[in-house]
């Protein structure tokens, strides 16, 4: 009896993977499902390509924050005038949950609902846009404003972090992650389901 209820708690954990993967090629436009079936006719294309580097794709973007900001960077100077510059920075921050961190045991059955626990929201991102940003302006800079205009950006980049934070960009990962994987989930398994959280990352942001 423990293997039959393991063995279908490991198949809707699987089919819960499979869905969370459709929904991601249906949002990001990409097809993850080949087509074995299709007749048509097709162009072949020879390619010789090096992998330089790869990268695990497990993390579930689910609300992304745009950010402006006016940066004024000033070194103080003892003999010589305050070097200034002033920058003009736009930014983004993108609230995600790590789905490779979803376990079997994450998912449960209680009474006639299936329990998934998801893992802990996470700000996956926090960054400029240099192509949006620009410096507005810069005074008594000299040699320095490449380094002025360098810990603007840094110092904005942090800025971008703390405000999503103090936003709460977290609570609106979870909201979103159960408004968008709730009514898939319960049309892939067939039965109700309750999308959660760890109760420990919801203590750690009210302290």
């Amino acid at each position: 009896m423990r293997f039959v209820r393991s063995l279908v708690r490991f198949s809707i954990f699987i089919l819960i993977i499979v869905g969370c993967i459709a929904l991601w090629s249906r949002f990001s436009g990409t097809n993850l499902w080949p087509n074995w079936m299709g007749g048509e006719e097709r162009t072949e294309t020879m390619h010789t390509v090096v992998l330089q580097e790869m990268t695990a794709m497990g993390k579930l973007e689910l609300v992304r924050y745009n950010f402006k900001d006016i940066v004024e960077q000033e070194k103080k100077n003892t003999f010589l005038p305050n070097a200034k510059a002033v920058l003009i920075v736009q930014g983004d921050a993108i609230g995600c949950v790590d789905l490779t961190k979803l376990r079997i045991g994450d998912v449960t059955n209680e009474a006639e609902t299936l329990v998934v626990t998801l893992p802990e929201p996470e700000l996956c991102v926090f960054k400029i846009d240099h192509e949006r940003s620009r410096v507005y302006n810069t005074e008594y800079a000299f040699m320095e404003e490449a380094k002025l205009v360098e810990e603007g950006y840094k110092q904005a980049e942090q800025q971008i972090r703390q405000s999503a934070l103090e936003m709460g960009i977290l609570e609106q990962t979870e909201e979103n992650a159960r408004k968008m994987l709730t009514p898939m989930l319960e049309k892939v398994s067939g039965r109700k389901v309750l999308v959660k959280f760890p109760m420990r990352a919801r203590l750690e942001r009210l302290r």
